[in-house]
């Protein structure tokens, strides 16, 4: 149940990843932001697929997935939508994070706890990616 609550969670925040790449992909405006659109979009595709992945094993652990996306607004300024981008996948991160805890330590749980890990470790490539192109440096 804790499992499925914490994913649910997650889930909600996912959603909201795939919409705001997409999103920022079409809206961002300056030359300097041009090459960035091809990224997010292919990262929106990703964030997509992740977010199936998560309800089938919401599904096959016996919950109901969520489907409540988490809100987000679009900043007039460009740089301040892809600060809120890292800020939105930051929160993504530490949801997906705080699921592995309890998945428990049989072979089934053990495959999510790895489906976890692949999605944090792409998720937080595209977050450093971010973090490079608006000057950040990593946390």
């Amino acid at each position: 149940d804790a499992a499925v609550a914490k994913l649910n969670t997650a889930l909600a925040l996912q959603y909201r990843s795939a919409i705001e790449h997409t999103v920022l992909a079409g809206a961002l405006t300056g030359i300097e932001y041009q090459p960035l659109a091809a990224q997010l979009s292919t990262n929106a595709a990703a964030e997509l697929d992740d977010a199936r992945r998560i309800v089938e094993k919401v599904v096959a652990i016996g919950g109901t997935p969520a489907t409540d996306v988490a809100s987000f607004d679009l900043p007039a300024s460009p740089l301040d939508a892809l600060r809120q981008l890292i800020d939105h996948e930051s929160e993504a991160l530490a949801a997906f994070h705080a699921v592995i805890p309890d998945t428990g330590q049989e072979p089934r749980s053990e495959a999510m706890e790895h489906r976890l890990e692949h999605l944090i470790m792409r998720k937080q490539e595209q977050v450093d990616a971010l973090r490079r192109a608006v000057g950040q440096t990593p946390e």
